[in-house]
């Protein structure tokens, strides 16, 4: 059995993106395929990445393996649609989580985060 490819072996996707989905847990070209492009990204989230269009996009084309430049037309709005929905999901739980913690340490009205959420 072989080792797992790295996911640099993937088109498009070199060292630092690689090093950046190492951080979220997604350590090979495989792990990366078997999650697909939302769940990746969503962890890549989670783990800090900052929220970015094309390196989404670069992460479908890359698992399609096609060059990242060649998402054109109404398949690059639908890329854009479901981006967007996974950093709205992003910011909601990111905005919910500060809020519970500002509440935590008495910032804010003691409650008003449960009752917003």
């Amino acid at each position: 059995m072989s080792d797992p490819a790295p996911v640099s072996s993937l088109p498009g996707l070199g060292p630092a993106f690689e090093a950046e989905c190492t951080r979220a847990g997604i350590p090979s070209a495989e792990a990366l395929r078997a999650l697909g492009t939302d769940a990746a990204y969503a962890r890549l989230l989670a783990a800090g990445t900052r929220p970015h269009f094309i390196g989404f996009y670069v992460i479908e084309m890359a698992l399609q393996g096609r060059p990242w430049n060649d998402c054109r037309g109404e398949e690059k709005a639908a890329l854009r649609r479901r981006f967007d929905a996974l950093k709205a999901g992003r910011s909601r739980t990111d905005d919910a989580a500060f809020e519970a913690m500002m509440d935590a340490i008495g910032v804010i009205e003691p409650g008003r985060a449960q009752r917003e959420v």
